[in-house]
């Protein structure tokens, strides 16, 4: 019988035989570990199952921890404060290597000679063109967590510097405090998303699996636990994530909603009522989106919301002192890359008083948010990626929101950082969520801009419990793109509840709430992640690309040394078969791999890039 051809054997689906046609007609083989898998319909386009175990367990502590907040408010209060204690002090290390570990990965990774394997088939084209890849990129760059964030942070950490960096008022307060909110918004975040985010990618479009994080560790815990216990317990801890680090943001954006509606003077003194009261209005009106089934409506929202940003911030830099902006970009970046290792390493032992708590309420705080943050961006920019290669991705994914960041804070924290130079004291004005509120009415038309900064978190409230909402009902629902809609409903009002009673857990101190919790919640899926970084390195290692080049390498090497010795530098290359075992396959390592593809293939063509198996020898 003829042994197969590349043509023949080329559309094999992921793990399964394929029929062979003309002479191998009737004969099912395994493929071969060189060849790629055909694109057949993925596992993830199909309409999904509801996971009673993934759902039920989720929907249950969800519903419990609610139902605790509501009836001992204190007793849950003092429960994670003494959780958070023991995180921070046990575990801070924990977070500090992974966030810095995963920057060092993702960067190796694009560097190394996986980088060329695509999101997809081996001559798959992007989805999308680079400009509007960008651009979508640019759109998850963008929150919430920078509005809240993007006046006050920079702002504190100037009137107050970071431990061990010196005293209020010195030479280098700007930079510390510049190149601090950039540690904590650039590429490290954006690090711990392009793990997740490459391992879904390369899950659903490489290997055809389900668009699930259990689904990702296939090829470290195989297909039997990843579909089975181990896989839903990944999922579980998944949800629980995502539900926190939402619930976060939601949180925040209460927060400064509530702030604003008091400078303004629409309401007196805000209190946790009416924060609670803010969440409740979003949420029903983020229900009422999803049943009417008003996506398009949210997505022009969303896409508004963009401009309106962009406006915003065009409107503090022209309005606000231009030329230290401008001065601040590469005075920031200067600093950011001076003190990395030094913020990198910033622990317990570091010393000085008060690391701990400060740690608690900044760095640790944000490693576990963006953390818990992870299945839902990672599985946005895995979705928007599919054909890129793996060095595209985590290039575009580290620089495009870093340098969005950077001009974002330069723009809104250096204006913070000049008007508290020239006497006016924002920081000392209110609260953190007021600060940007207070940066505004320095400015003209500070009522319609203060309006537009409710609008823009009002909407980003909606659309972000609505985007959040979706990827746990995909968790829930076996990695379906489009997850039933009471699934989809319910999450959208957990969060809402969860949100409302990390609020009221901080008490006078509402943020301390959402921190303590967020912190907490996001110890389990850091130990997720490293396990997930692993999967996708044993993937990678066996991608038929990679077996492609050890089969070229050894071929290659084995018959150069042959053509020399016998014919000196009067030969070619040609491929001919040999007898079972004593091939190139009989030089190349596929131990980690099933090798029983049926067949011992063979090129009989002189140009090898083109064939799909082994025997390689030279012909003088």
């Amino acid at each position: 019988m003829n042994s197969p051809n590349h043509d023949q054997i080329r559309n094999v689906g992921p793990g399964g035989a394929a029929r062979l046609t003309g002479d191998s007609a009737a004969l099912d083989i395994e493929p071969h570990p060189a060849l790629e898998p055909a694109a057949n319909e993925l596992t993830h386009d199909v309409p999904g199952r509801l996971d009673t175990v993934v759902f039920g367990v989720t929907a249950l502590v969800s519903l419990a921890f609610v139902a605790w907040g509501i009836v001992g408010t204190a007793s849950l209060s003092n429960a994670s404060a003494s959780g958070l204690d023991w995180v921070v002090t046990n575990t801070g290390w924990f977070f500090s290597l992974v966030a810095s570990g995963f920057v060092v990965f993702v960067i190796w990774l694009a560097a190394s000679r996986y980088g060329n394997i695509p999101l997809g088939g081996d001559d798959e084209e992007p989805e999308f063109r680079t400009i509007s890849w960008i651009a979508m990129m640019f759109s998850a760059g963008m929150g919430i967590g920078l509005m809240f964030y993007g006046a006050s942070e920079p702002l504190s950490h100037f009137v107050t510097p970071p431990p061990g960096t010196g005293e209020a008022g010195n030479s280098a307060a700007v930079q510390t405090a510049m190149a601090t909110t950039l540690f904590h918004w650039s590429l490290h975040p954006w690090a711990i998303y392009a793990v997740v985010g490459v391992a879904l990618a390369y899950g659903a479009f490489r290997k055809g699996r389900k668009l699930t994080i259990s689904a990702a560790f296939t090829s470290l815990i195989g297909n039997r636990q990843a579909d089975g216990p181990g896989g839903k317990v990944i999922d579980i801890l998944a949800i629980f994530a995502t539900l926190f680090g939402s619930a976060t943001s939601l949180g925040l954006g209460a927060l400064q909603i509530g702030s604003g509606l008091e400078i303004v003077g629409w309401i007196g003194t805000t209190g946790n009522r009416v924060l609670v009261g803010i969440i409740t209005v979003l949420t029903i009106c983020f229900i009422i989106s999803a049943v009417s089934g008003v996506e398009k409506g949210i997505q022009w929202l969303s896409n508004t919301n963009m401009v309106l940003a962009l406006v915003l911030a065009a409107f503090v830099f022209i309005v606000g002192p231009t030329i230290f902006i401008l001065n601040l970009v590469p005075t920031t970046l200067g600093a950011y890359f001076d003190q990395l290792g030094q913020m990198a390493a910033r622990t317990n032992a570091s010393g000085g008083d008060g690391i701990k708590t400060w740690l608690s309420g900044w760095t640790i705080f944000y490693w576990a948010w963006w953390v818990s943050w992870t299945p839902f961006v990672g599985m946005f920019i895995a979705r928007i990626s599919r054909g890129r290669t793996i060095r595209q991705f985590v290039t575009g994914v580290l620089l495009v929101p870093s340098v969005v960041s950077l001009i974002w804070f330069a723009i809104f924290g250096g204006a913070g950082i000049k008007i508290q130079q020239g006497g006016t004291d924002l920081a000392g004005a209110g609260s953190a969520e007021g600060t940007l509120f207070a940066l505004l009415d320095t400015m003209p038309w500070a009522g319609i801009t203060s309006v537009i900064v409710m609008i823009l978190v009002g909407i980003f409230f909606v659309s972000g419990a609505d985007a959040a909402s979706i990827v746990m009902g995909t968790l829930s629902e076996n990695g379906t793109l489009e997850p039933s809609r009471w699934v989809v409903i319910f999450w959208g009002a957990a969060t809402g509840a969860v949100a409302a009673i990390m609020l009221l857990l901080g008490g006078d101190d509402a943020l301390a709430g959402l921190q303590n919790v967020t912190i907490i919640a996001a110890l389990p899926f850091v130990v997720v992640m490293v396990g997930l970084a692993v999967a996708l390195m044993k993937d990678l290692h066996t991608d038929p690309m990679v077996v492609r080049r050890r089969y070229a390498v050894a071929a290659i090497e084995q018959a150069v040394v042959a053509g020399v010795t016998e014919h000196g530098d009067d030969f070619v290359l040609s491929v001919d078969q040999t007898a079972p075992g004593e091939g190139v396959g009989n030089l190349v390592d596929l131990s980690e791999m099933d090798t029983s593809y049926g067949g011992n293939g063979h090129m009989s063509e002189a140009d090898p890039a083109e064939a799909p198996m082994t025997g390689a020898t030279p012909r003088g």
